[in-house]
């Protein structure tokens, strides 16, 4: 997946909120045909993610500018590291600082967050997914960083796919004809996911013909016995307050996946700067 196809508007749309007019500071400091290099620094160790947005940052400010990368996505970085060398008109290395290392310590931090939770759960079988809690329009940065880490993404959008919550439930009169109505609907390719929050939700989802079927905020115990019920008649997924810190706690169950939202709205930034510019 090539994060820098497709997303330039995007990024774009980033510069513009930092840069509506002009960079005051630069170009009142800066000489127009100044050229100079900096350095990409990594200041903790992580996961590398958006190396190739950070890049893309300064060439849509400048073509011309040159990134000389020593890291690629996926790759794990110490504190102290050089991760890249950044060359060209000093002034657009300056205005883009900013924009580019948000992309890359955001995205780097999910993916070193989503690592730490894959690894987890690691030679249990389970997938780690995402989720749709992420930042507006960063969406396909924050999910592009969960692969990075190791993770799975679910739906990119609402019209992926078929998962009927509660309030879905509520307006169509029952779980029943939920999926009925959904079944009549969607084309056949679609898989229908029914969130359940008791054991006879679970019944009534299983008799419907659900294909996955959402244990929302349930006890490990209370989901042993779910996926008991079940029994292979539909994929089981949990959810609900999945983090860092119970994540370890669902390995046994017998699930087939896990979505948490953590590892986008929770995941801290990983820390990098651009330091030692020099003017050649």
């Amino acid at each position: 997946m090539n994060i820098k196809l497709g997303a330039d508007h995007l990024i774009i749309q980033a510069l513009r909120e930092d840069i509506p007019f002009e960079d005051l500071s630069t170009e009142a400091t800066v000489g127009a045909d100044s050229v100079g290099e900096v350095e990409l620094i990594s200041k903790q160790d992580g996961i590398l993610a958006g190396i190739g947005v950070f890049q893309r940052v300064f060439e849509l400010i400048d073509s011309d500018i040159c990134c000389k990368v020593f890291f690629e996505d996926g790759h794990q970085v110490r504190k102290g590291e050089i991760v890249a060398l950044v060359s060209g008109r000093a002034r657009a290395l300056l205005s883009g600082e900013r924009t580019a290392l948000n992309f890359l310590q955001r995205m780097s931090g999910i993916a070193t967050y989503t690592r730490s939770m894959a690894d987890l759960l690691a030679e249990s079988g389970i997938k780690l997914f995402d989720t749709r809690k992420t930042i507006p329009n960063m969406r396909v940065f924050e999910k592009y960083a969960v692969r990075v880490g190791g993770g799975w993404n679910h739906r990119f959008g609402l019209s992926d796919g078929v998962m009927l919550k509660d309030n879905h439930i509520k307006a169509a009169g029952s779980i029943r004809d939920a999926v009925r109505l959904s079944r009549e609907y969607a084309p056949f390719i679609r898989m229908i996911e029914v969130e359940v929050e008791n054991m006879e939700m679970i019944k009534e989802a299983i008799e419907a013909g659900a294909d996955i079927i959402m244990l929302d905020n349930m006890t490990p115990e209370q989901m042993k016995e779910a996926v008991l019920m079940i029994d292979g008649r539909a994929r089981t997924e949990c959810s609900g307050n999945v983090s860092m810190e119970n994540v370890s706690t669902l390995r046994d169950i017998g699930i087939d996946y896990i979505s948490s939202g953590a590892i986008t709205h929770s995941a801290p930034f990983l820390d990098f700067s651009l330091k030692n510019l020099r003017i050649l």
